[in-house]
């Protein structure tokens, strides 16, 4: 998972058209009843999930072709960027209630084409505005920022369509580029986890669309490996409980009864502790 020859580890940008493709037509053909139910997203609404997208879109063309951007002040730790995200996010969502639905898939379909020409100017291994915090990252590359931001518009098309009961996107095409990039913060989330040097822990999610990742405990910590000998704990899960439990929309407890671990359970389960959002 790092650079060779010059290739992005995970390329996205030719899937956000096709993301966005499937959002709008998506939107179109919810009533006006199904806009207003609540989703696995806690506090907020199929039509909040939908607000939030065109706050992303609109926020990166500010910043990106504008140079504007409104600075926050008095950030210390993850917890008060978490905070201090989720104050925006509530702020605009709150705002825009009073905006009908019918403007909002009409403004999601204008601006995701600017939103994805900002991107596509972006050197893919200079380093991002934004650092992937969820990775444990403090710089990220261009690339890994882009491909954050395919994962946000791919969970929050996945918890509208949890809500209205719409089939999910769960293609291999759409769906492992994104379980590739949450994959980032497996190492990051057993930084803490204590085990012999060469434990190796690996993840599989299964269904033919996703993939295996293997982490192991070096001296300086935990990373990703090659190496395929026998794993002290294996995870198997689907892409249905990957994505849920990934972005917070279940609990760990919730994901245990779902999934798969043989060897060390108690190592394993440390997997399901992985958030890949900013939550």
């Amino acid at each position: 998972m790092a650079k060779e020859n010059g290739t992005i580890p995970v390329p996205t940008l030719h899937l956000f058209p096709l993301l966005d493709k499937e959002l709008i037509s998506l939107l179109r053909s919810l009533t006006a009843e199904e806009w207003q139910l609540p989703t696995i997203a806690k506090l907020w609404t199929v039509k909040d999930i939908a607000s939030h997208l065109l706050d992303g879109n609109l926020r990166s063309i500010s910043y990106y072709r504008d140079n504007y951007m409104v600075a926050a002040s008095d950030i210390n730790s993850y917890t008060e960027l978490v905070q201090y995200l989720n104050g925006l996010n509530m702020s605009w969502t709150n705002a825009t209630k009073r905006v009908s639905p019918q403007l909002l898939v009409e403004l999601l379909e204008s601006s995701g084409k600017q939103y994805l020409e900002q991107l596509q100017n972006l050197e893919p291994f200079e380093d991002a505005i934004f650092s992937v915090a969820w990775a444990g990252q403090q710089r990220s590359a261009n690339w890994f920022h882009i491909a954050r931001e395919y994962t946000e518009k791919f969970i929050h098309q996945q918890q509208i369509r949890d809500a209205v009961g719409r089939e999910a996107i769960l293609t291999k095409d759409l769906f492992y580029p994104f379980i590739d990039t949450f994959m980032y913060a497996l190492p990051h989330t057993y930084k803490d986890t204590a085990a012999a040097t060469g434990t190796i822990v690996r993840v599989k999610v299964d269904g033919g669309i996703g993939g295996e990742w293997r982490i192991e405990k070096l001296e300086t910590g935990w990373a990703f490996t090659k190496r395929k000998d026998i794993a002290a704990a294996e995870v198997i899960m689907s892409p249905g409980i990957a994505w849920k439990v990934f972005s917070k929309g279940i609990t760990a407890q919730e994901a245990l009864n779902a999934v798969k671990i043989t060897g060390d359970v108690q190592l394993g389960a440390v997997t399901l502790q992985m958030i890949a959002v900013m939550a």
